[in-house]
């Protein structure tokens, strides 16, 4: 039982370090960048983690291809086009500005306008109908008789 255990133990740790990249930059700069490119790139298949944090195969194939294209010299926007044309829109965790995510970086803030204005419209719709009561459309005569009908109405 306890050979098991260990031998348990030992495999559990042996995959936890097989997981571990190691890249060699040139430089303290190249090695940033990795970082915060990775940081930037999502995994196509994990539906919520970046290239830095995810442990599916795809995403240690994406980050070698990252360290590839970094050792080569390309951009930071040479490398986002590249995973955007191979994988999609997203791969990004921060989408571009374009015609087709215009919905999506405005549409939140058009419809907090579209929300204040209907607001406004039903707080004015009832202040109007507030000042015009039926009973201001009365006379001094017709105001009497209805207070005195009221108050009789009251008495019983």
């Amino acid at each position: 039982m306890k050979r098991w255990l260990i031998s348990l133990l030992m495999l559990v740790s042996v995959q936890a370090f097989a997981a571990i990249d190691t890249y060699d930059f040139k430089d303290e700069d190249t090695r940033k960048r990795f970082q915060q490119l990775t940081e930037e790139l999502r995994c196509p298949k994990c539906q919520n983690q970046n290239l830095s944090d995810s442990n599916s195969p795809i995403a240690k194939d994406l980050r070698h291809e990252v360290y590839r294209m970094l050792s080569e010299g390309e951009s930071d926007s040479e490398i986002a086009d590249f995973m955007v044309a191979r994988y999609g829109e997203f791969v990004l965790y921060k989408p571009r500005k374009d015609a087709s995510t215009y919905v999506l970086w405005y549409g939140p803030f058009a419809l907090l306008l579209v929300g204040v204005i209907v607001v406004f419209a039903i707080t004015r719709r009832k202040n109007t109908a507030v000042k015009e009561s039926p009973e201001s459309n009365l006379d001094d005569a017709q105001r009497k008789q209805l207070n005195s009908l009221l108050d009789q109405d009251t008495d019983k």
